[in-house]
């Protein structure tokens, strides 16, 4: 009876001690951002062990059912010397105690709430209750009251963060009474100006991108002056950029009676070509009694070792520079055919089950960086549509940056009817990491990298889904892109059986998904703008990935075969050289260690050697009759072209 006695009084002290936990300020909506919106928690008790304790929010709309969106296990976390504990977006100052990402908190009506348990306890769509329940506070931005989370949650009011309508940053703070006030915020500090005040540290840095080779003056800055010296550490490591990458002190001393100091980074400038890098300024700990009001603060290192290729962008093209490395009989079977014989031969090419291989939206990417890297900057995309360059670090997942670039589907995704699959897309594995298709699989098309282009964020939106012909392209474009699109469209309909390319502008109806538009504009576009180096240069590269090409850069004559001028005639393969002229140039040993001999049967010229890539490695060799050609390669596959008479042949060399 004694022993019963005292474990009833032990859980009531103990569900007691968690009542004291409370929500204290809540910012769900920051006009102009959500990299701003915090929550805030307070224990009576100044540095109390969060442990056991779980916050959840709910969705309080139609779609959402008042069930849960987000949870955080307290675990391990403790309040600070004022009993705050601060959770919010990466710009939230000071920094929280916990990160968030922008626009993780709904703006209403919704709530927030702290219950007795673990994260386990709330899987996402998990409906509100009281059980376990110690705060909660449901909010909205001039929202009706949403009366049925009201009633889950055993709450009378709701509150209003846009309540005193100033369109200003407010939040939802707690009074010492229990009821709420809004007001301007104060994340990390009581809310009446009470308590422990902390000395916050500022990070600052007069650019917020450098080249490799500049010095980095990194200011430290205390909101007053400190009272004895104050020492810490800061790293500056971040993925690729490492120690090796700078040289410099990163100890810092702000000497007494003294509120600032200033560390001197030097950038190291190396010959590698490792691509733009971010360094990142992360405090080490520092000293109780002061917080830090930034942190993680990046700054862009610019690699000035970087490549140029040898072809043009599409605004000034190049013709003749990148050697196609399709296998030498990838197009035999189309030979003699015509009407729908052909198309179906060229479907059985591009989506044959046996070879051809999908990859996920995320590994995109990665594709897209390579495929649509700039000739001028290996460090670069080439934009479609607004015809620039623009930093590979700048893709709209890794940037908060409005000059961003992302992925475009030019084929729209809406008219398509193809969409993201989580299973599949969100995951980026590689290369070699992918699953077998067919032409029947149109979920494939969301991340077939054949539709999909580099595009300035801001265009892809005012892009939409517009038809071609309706759209043209932003304002004083020169139409380097458009021959581009029309292949890739050609390419989809051909590889994925429900896409369909009319003529006219077909008005979005059940009868016309999966159609787009205008099939005599994209024609024109075609002839206008012929496959140039660039385009076969992301032929190359999306073939090593996918193991399918896009036919109508290889060939472009057979668009005209199937929707153009020669609709119903036989398709032949016009050769450059025929098979006898060719045969008189020969290459051996093949596969070949560190030479090979060029044998010409008289002739003489010039030869050029390509990666699979389309690189050339080896340029303007003169050979004659007979040539050595001494090889210092990995192995693999490459491309000889060899130029003579005004006739190229190309030849493959295998390295063993």
């Amino acid at each position: 009876m004694k022993n019963t006695y005292l474990l009833v009084l032990t859980i009531l002290f103990f569900q007691f001690s968690f009542a004291q936990v409370v929500i204290n300020e809540l910012d769900s909506d920051t006009p102009g951002t959500d990299t701003q919106e915090f929550i805030e928690l307070k224990s009576d008790t100044p540095n109390f062990s969060l442990d056991g304790l779980v916050l959840v929010l709910f969705n309080g709309s139609t779609s959402g059912g008042d069930s849960s969106y987000f949870t955080l296990d307290l675990d391990g976390y403790t309040t600070d010397a004022n009993g705050i504990f601060l959770i919010g977006g990466p710009e939230v100052s000071p920094v929280p105690d916990f990160l968030l990402f922008e626009n993780t908190i709904q703006n209403g009506a919704d709530a927030v709430a702290i219950y007795l348990g673990n994260d386990v306890d709330f899987p996402e769509g998990t409906e509100a209750t009281t059980t376990n329940l110690l705060d909660a506070l449901i909010h909205d931005t001039d929202d009706p009251d949403d009366t049925g989370l009201m009633t889950l949650l055993g709450l009378m009011e709701q509150i209003n963060e846009d309540e005193n309508n100033n369109k200003t940053t407010e939040s939802i703070q707690r009074k010492n009474d229990g009821t709420y006030e809004v007001k301007t915020p104060t994340p990390g500090a009581l809310n009446d100006g009470s308590g422990v005040q902390f000395n916050g540290i500022l990070i600052t840095t007069s650019q917020d991108q450098y080249d490799e080779g500049d010095s980095i003056d990194i200011v430290f800055t205390t909101e007053t002056s400190v009272t004895s010296d104050l020492t810490f550490d800061f790293i500056l490591t971040n993925q690729g950029f490492t120690t090796s990458d700078y040289s410099g002190s990163v100890s810092v001393t702000i000497p007494t009676g003294t509120n600032t100091t200033t560390n001197t980074i030097q950038i190291i400038d190396d010959t590698d070509d490792e691509g733009d890098e971010v360094m990142k300024i992360v405090f080490g700990t520092i000293p109780s009694g002061f917080v830090r009001l930034n942190d993680n603060k990046e700054v862009r290192i610019v690699d000035n070792d970087f490549t140029v290729a040898s072809w043009g962008t599409p605004l000034n093209p190049t013709f003749g520079n990148v050697v196609n490395t399709a296998p030498v009989n990838y197009y035999d079977p189309l030979e003699g055919l015509a009407d729908t014989a052909l198309v179906q031969a060229i479907q059985d090419i591009v989506a044959d089950p046996a070879t051809v291989r999908t990859h996920s939206y995320a590994d995109i990417v990665e594709i897209l960086s390579s495929a649509d890297q700039s000739p001028e900057n290996s460090n670069q995309v080439w934009l479609l549509y607004t015809e620039q360059n623009r930093a590979k670090l700048d893709f709209a997942g890794f940037t908060d940056a409005s000059d961003s670039w992302n992925r475009e589907h030019t084929y729209p995704r809406s008219r398509g009817e193809f969409g993201d699959y989580r299973e599949f897309d969100d995951i980026a594995d590689g290369m070699s990491g992918f699953f077998t298709t067919n032409a029947d699989s149109l979920r494939h098309a969301n991340s077939d990298a054949h539709g999909l282009r580099a595009t300035d964020s801001n265009e892809n939106s005012s892009r939409g889904n517009k038809h071609y012909g309706e759209y043209n392209g932003p304002t004083a474009n020169q139409g380097s892109w458009k021959g581009d699109v029309a292949r890739g469209i050609f390419f989809l309909v051909i590889r994925y059986n429900a896409l369909q390319v009319v003529n006219g502008f077909p008005e979005d109806t059940d009868n016309t998904i999966s159609e787009l538009g205008d099939l005599t504009t994209l024609l024109d576009w075609h002839r206008n703008d012929p496959p140039d180096d660039f385009e076969m240069n992301r032929n190359n590269i999306i073939y090593t990935w996918q193991f399918n090409r896009n036919p109508f850069i290889d060939q472009p004559n057979l668009v005209e075969y199937i929707w153009g001028n020669n609709v119903g005639q036989t398709w032949s393969n016009t050769l450059s050289v025929d098979e006898n002229e060719k045969s008189e140039i020969s290459i051996y040993p093949n596969p070949a260690n560190d030479h090979i001999i060029v044998f010409a049967k008289g002739k003489q010229g010039e030869f050029e050697v390509f990666d699979t890539l389309g690189n050339k490695l080896l340029s303007s060799q003169p050979f004659q009759e007979t040539t050595r050609v001494d090889l210092n390669l990995s192995s693999g596959l490459y491309m000889m072209r060899i130029n003579y008479n005004n006739t190229s042949v190309v030849k493959r060399i295998v390295i063993k």
